[in-house]
């Protein structure tokens, strides 16, 4: 992949020459950047073992033979095998928390983060929130997030996948919220019977068939469970819907995020008025009822479910 005789000295040259070969390749960015060059950052710094605030004058400094050797093995393997830098570093950001991730869980990069930043205000009172739902958790983060946001509340966080859920318990012992954040094995609300939560927050599967088969590779390397929902993406938010009435407390809200299914839900229950979020530093897909909605048309949700 490199000539012997290339020119390659520094740390900003190898991060110029990697995104150079990223972009040549037509490599997808998408898993926690959105760019060549940053993707090739995060790559050389973890080789060097160095964080990202990283003086910029340490990018005019030299690589090591060995260093050269590792890094260009990296890139071979971010482009060879179209694997997503999150998973060849095993580190991901999501709420300013550094998590561990591997193939058995999505990549964070949900736009609820920046609802848990700013306390899903104005739609909640902090002071009330108590008890704290993540559905399909995955790599825990936004229960992790969710309990730094309501230090005072109970967090669940459910997956389906055990294989996720080793992630997940790993991320939270990483940052001593075991005594804060539950983590259970649960397909939805099946092992949640007699709880009640102030807040449900998911980002369940929400993927349809047509456009999972035209997916870029780097999202076929992601666990097809945490992405695959039917024809039309809405398997797994109609069962939320049907079901989450039943687990909500009389003041609360239930956030989720369908992504590109938007369309095909609103299309399946036209009557019902999801309110549909916006964010400051992009995102869509993502919508908001409260209790007293999901009351309201209850039935509605019950006799569509299986459309």
């Amino acid at each position: 992949m490199l000539d012997d005789d290339a020119r390659l000295t520094t740390l900003r040259d190898f991060v110029r020459w990697g995104a150079s070969r990223f972009n040549e390749a037509g490599l997808f960015f998408g898993h926690g950047t959105d760019n060549a060059l940053d993707e090739a950052l995060a790559l050389v710094l973890h080789v060097l073992h160095l964080s990202h605030d990283l003086p910029e004058s340490y990018l005019q400094s030299a690589v090591t033979a060995d260093e050269r050797a590792a890094i260009v093995e990296l890139f071979s393997r971010r482009i060879d095998e179209r694997i997503p830098a999150a998973y060849l570093t095993r580190k991901a950001w999501f709420c300013g928390m550094e998590l561990y991730v591997n193939e058995h869980v999505l990549v964070p990069r949900s736009p609820i983060a920046e609802l848990i930043e700013n306390g899903f205000a104005p739609w909640v009172d902090p002071d009330g929130v108590e008890a704290v739902l993540d559905l399909c958790t995955g790599s825990g983060c936004i229960a992790m997030g969710c309990a730094h946001a309501f230090p005072d509340a109970r967090v669940d966080a459910v997956d389906i996948s055990p294989e996720a859920l080793v992630v997940a318990r790993r991320n939270v012992d990483q940052h001593r919220l075991q005594d804060r954040v539950d983590v259970i094995e649960s397909d939805l609300f099946d092992a949640l019977e007699g709880r009640s939560y102030d807040l449900i927050v998911s980002n369940p599967p929400y993927v349809g068939e047509e456009e999972l088969r035209g997916l870029p590779p780097e999202y076929w390397r992601e666990p097809a469970i945490g992405l695959a929902a039917g024809e039309e993406g809405l398997d797994v938010v109609t069962r939320i819907l049907r079901q989450s009435s039943r687990f909500l407390s009389r003041d609360g809200i239930i956030v989720v995020e369908v992504g590109s299914a938007a369309d095909a839900l609103t299309a399946r229950y036209p009557e019902v008025p999801f309110l549909w979020l916006d964010f400051e530093r992009g995102g869509e897909g993502v919508f908001l009822l409260t209790a007293d909605q999901l009351d309201e048309y209850q039935a509605i949700f019950d006799e569509r479910d299986d459309l």
